[in-house]
């Protein structure tokens, strides 16, 4: 393939149109749950992802797990960690079967804040793909995700 291809001009199309989907529903998410809870999407996430841990085999994440779920660098996931374990919200402590490993669980008060946060979570997100799917170029990228139905 080469620079002219239309092929490659479709593919670059496409990846644009989804970066356009991402931004719009993360920024309708941001708002919205800043205004109403006093968290970024970021935030939701992490006490969404950790919320759903469990004992037993495979039950709670490492933080490099963790990083991968958020989508985010180590780094910034061991501040976004500190910031909310600060805030009360999360606590760490270490593995007990291997000294080196560090697990974050969400405490009451994030388990509270993460259920009075997901009405407001989904509101917004089908919002912003029901205003999205008024876009012809976004309406076939909505279809495809509220298509998706991924294992629970």
């Amino acid at each position: 393939m080469t620079a002219t291809d239309p092929a490659l001009g479709a593919l670059a199309r496409g990846w644009c149109a989804l970066s356009v989907l991402h931004g719009r529903i993360d920024a309708h998410l941001e708002r919205a749950l800043q205004e109403g809870h006093g968290l970024s999407v970021r935030e939701f996430s992490l006490l969404d992802v950790l919320s759903r841990q469990h004992d037993g085999e495979g039950g709670h994440l490492r933080m490099s797990q963790v990083a991968d779920a958020v989508v985010l660098s180590q780094s910034a996931t061991t501040r976004l960690v500190t910031r909310m374990e600060d805030r009360g919200l999360l606590s760490r402590y270490l593995c007990p079967t291997d000294r080196r490993g560090i697990y974050t669980d969400v405490g009451e008060a994030g388990l509270k804040l993460l259920a009075e946060a997901r009405p407001t979570h989904d509101a917004a997100l089908r919002e912003a793909l029901n205003r999205a799917a008024g876009d012809p170029g976004l309406a076939p990228l909505v279809r495809a995700v509220e298509s998706l139905h991924p294992a629970a």
